[in-house]
């Protein structure tokens, strides 16, 4: 069966044919449009479909329709709290236990992938079609003589951001992939993966001209809409991918200036934490909490989809505070059995109002990107500076590391006990500092060093054969 991008660009194409009067807005409406936005932002979703005259003549449906694009990342993507890659590349690397018998779980938790995996290619197919939405604002606003220089930044600003965005996380997963550009549904039927390293010029490119338009730094509100400083966070981390240290410290030092650091652990993930960039506000009507509480706290045993994996237990120190407030237990009705699970998130079933937002972004990140980067550049002193600011926070003693080395090593345990079960960060770091095999192959007896990349959908590459070849081992 065809999956949904292509079934909408062939559905876009014969409505083109009968309306040829009209320029169909593309999936930023028709796909998403469907999904009521009014708990998003403050404007209500549009309620049938429009030219794209119409759209880009108003400023309050151009955010709506970033506001379905928000939505739609929220509750269907690779960076939702369902089925995401918090707790995909969770169980992929060595966050997460897992007990059920989803088939594409499974198949990701035993290191026995295939390339008909069900959960990658929707992540794969949902991440380009909202990389097709972002490119519909960009070009609609850039033709729109109605809105406002201002309104103008603002909007194409967001949108390039979520595209560099979602790339960025298809490059990291995948490897060599399209960077999508344009709304020409033929063209992109018929596009070719490019080298990793492109792909990230393609993605800094994005996000630098979108640092330029955005024009809040500002940290207020409920901070569900990305400004300057979300934008900056991701070049910051992509700085950091392709190991550009200097520019790495910079724009993190950049991002740290606008952000005050959360002092209690136990806030870090309350929705007016000071510590938090991005972040996804709940619907508010079917889930008034987060994806991600629903996900992991472990209400029944057995039951349980997920648990923390023995090895990040042992990950944290004596008298770490993250351990106390971040983890939580639950033991069987028969008293033999205790499991932990994540509990960054807490709120599940309440009948009000969530005080936890899912967060995607928050500066903790900047001042860990700011220390390894500062230890690749021989900047020992400042590397440990910003390491205590996170461990110190924690309830722990200043680091003993005094090596580039040291601090190294010292920093990749601190992201995981700081960023575990968040948006595949344990994953990618295994992945960029090529400590996978290390880490994974003790504990997953079917590693292969080509797991540290996943296969190419087969659907995607039946449709369009350009894609090929597919990646080693699959």
């Amino acid at each position: 069966m065809k999956h949904i991008i292509h079934t909408i660009i062939h559905l876009q194409y014969a409505l083109k044919k009968v309306f040829n009067q009209w320029r169909y807005v593309g999936f930023a409406l028709v796909l998403l449009g469907a999904i009521s936005c009014s708990d998003f932002v403050e404007v209500d979703a549009p309620k049938n479909n429009l030219t794209s005259e119409t759209v880009f003549k108003d400023a309050a449906t151009v955010k709506s329709a970033l506001a379905n694009i928000y939505v739609k990342m929220r509750d269907q993507s690779m960076v939702s709290g369902r089925n995401g890659l918090s707790t995909a590349m969770g169980i992929y690397s060595d966050e997460l236990d897992y007990y059920l018998f989803d088939v594409s779980n499974t198949q990701l938790n035993q290191h026995s992938v295939l390339a008909s995996n069900g959960l990658l290619a929707n992540w794969w197919s949902s991440a380009f079609t909202i990389i097709y939405a972002a490119n519909d604002i960009i070009k609609g606003v850039e033709n729109s003589v109605s809105l406002s220089p201002d309104e103008k930044a603002d909007f194409k600003g967001q949108a390039l951001f979520i595209r560099g965005y979602m790339h960025s996380l298809l490059v990291a997963l995948y490897g060599d992939i399209p960077y999508i550009t344009t709304t020409n549904y033929i063209a992109n039927n018929k596009v070719s993966r490019i080298p990793i390293d492109i792909v990230y010029q393609n993605i800094i490119a994005d996000v630098k001209e979108a640092v330029s338009l955005l024009k809040n730094d500002v940290a207020t509100g409920e901070r569900v809409i990305p400004n300057r400083a979300t934008a900056n966070a991701l070049l910051a981390r992509m700085y950091l991918y392709t190991e550009n240290w200097e520019l790495a410290e910079a724009i993190a030092s950049k991002v740290i200036s606008n952000y005050a650091l959360e002092t209690d652990v136990n806030k870090v993930f309350l929705k007016n934490s000071s510590s938090t960039i991005w972040q996804f506000k709940p619907n508010g009507i079917s889930d008034r909490n987060t994806y991600e509480a629903n996900q992991f706290v472990i209400r029944f045993i057995p039951g349980q989809a997920f648990s923390l994996s023995e090895k990040l237990l042992n990950s944290f120190e004596v008298g770490d505070t993250r351990q106390i407030a971040w983890v939580g237990s639950k033991t069987s009705s028969d008293g033999l059995t205790t499991l932990f699970f994540a509990n960054k998130y807490k709120a599940i079933f309440n009948v009000t109002e969530s005080l936890e937002y899912a967060i995607l972004f928050r500066v903790e990140e900047q001042y860990l990107i700011r220390a390894e980067a500062r230890a690749h550049l021989g900047n020992i002193a400042e590397s440990q500076t910003d390491l205590n600011t996170i461990r110190n926070r924690a309830g722990l003693a200043n680091t003993i590391a005094s090596t580039k080395e040291t601090l190294l090593t010292e920093i990749l345990n601190e992201r995981f006990v700081e960023f575990f079960t968040e948006q595949g960060q344990r994953w990618f770091d295994l992945k960029r500092t090529e400590e996978a095999r290390n880490e994974l192959a003790p504990i997953k007896s079917n590693w292969k060093d080509t797991h540290v990349l996943l296969p190419i959908p087969e659907t995607e590459i039946e449709v369009n054969p350009n894609l090929k070849p597919q990646n080693m081992g699959y």
